[in-house]
């Protein structure tokens, strides 16, 4: 089995190398060899996106090293989560890989997020190609971070993707707890909570032209908060969305999938009247 390891805080990121020690620790056991294409420097919130990469032909890299897993090829790209697994399951390192491995990401990705994390984007880019995937996040702002936790459950995740159906993919969240304080792995339904609460447009800035015009400028100020509530805020005593669980001493664990054409009746009948109306006003012009 052939395991790529990336993520999207960056190629130094401790989470990244954390993951790695615990794969390596554990390779002789899943039969694995580990290789590791990550981003030079901090792709967090970019989702699946590989940018201009038409206007280029080339991926620069550079090799790494990560203490306590010095037999692992690890290569920093200047490219995002998504283009360095495309890469990398395209033949850039190696063979194709059987598992891409995503984390482990400082912050949840829970309720929106999920849409936009570059760490569950990875994944969800090797699905596109046939390779199962796992992403790894950690409950941010608690001290001290304990990411062994998050790396202990993935590597035993990982083992069980081994033999699932190619395409599964599965979004982990941990709380930063030790293991023996964690209160287990329970299966999270993807809430609604994100991290923009909402955005207001604030005074016009005079002498701030507006792009693609002359007007004066502003901007727009968000208001932030977390996608995972406070242990006050969690009532439910049986928390079943992403957030709460982990907000509860739980890892959340989801099955995702990936951009796919939706066969639901519904959307057949929808798309079957715009192109009946759409080509009979073409037919009549």
């Amino acid at each position: 089995m052939r395991i790529l390891v990336t993520n999207d805080d960056g190629v130094h990121a401790p989470g990244l190398a954390a993951l790695v020690r615990s794969l390596a620790r554990a390779a002789k056991r899943l039969n694995a060899e580990i290789v590791v294409a990550a981003p030079l420097v901090n792709h967090s919130g970019a989702s699946a996106a590989v940018g201009t990469v038409y206007e280029r032909d080339s991926i620069s890299y550079r090799r790494f090293q990560i203490a306590g897993a010095n037999e692992v090829a690890v290569y920093g790209l200047d490219a995002s989560p998504a283009l360095s697994v495309l890469v990398a399951a395209l033949g850039g390192f190696g063979p194709k890989p059987d598992i891409v491995a995503s984390g482990i990401n400082l912050g949840v990705n829970v309720g929106r997020s999920v849409l936009h994390s570059g760490t569950v984007g990875a994944v969800l880019t090797g699905a596109q190609l046939g390779v199962s995937g796992l992403a790894v996040s950690m409950r941010s702002g608690v001290d001290p971070e304990c990411w062994e936790t998050a790396a202990e459950i993935a590597v035993e995740i990982v083992a069980e993707l081994a033999t699932a159906p190619p395409r599964t993919v599965l979004n982990l969240n941990v709380p930063s707890l030790p293991i023996g304080e964690l209160r287990g792995v329970r299966r999270g339904r993807i809430s609604t909570a994100g991290i923009v609460k909402a955005a207001s447009m604030r005074a016009t800035i005079v002498g701030a032209p507006a792009l693609g015009g002359d007007d004066d400028g502003g901007e727009i100020r968000l208001r932030l908060g977390a996608a995972v509530p406070s242990l006050g805020d969690v009532s439910d005593e049986e928390p079943e969305d992403d957030g709460a669980l982990v907000a509860s001493g739980f890892a959340s664990l989801t099955p995702l999938t990936g951009v796919g054409e939706d066969f639901e009746e519904s959307s057949g009948e929808l798309v079957a009247g715009i192109l009946e109306r759409t080509n009979s006003t073409i037919a009549n012009r």
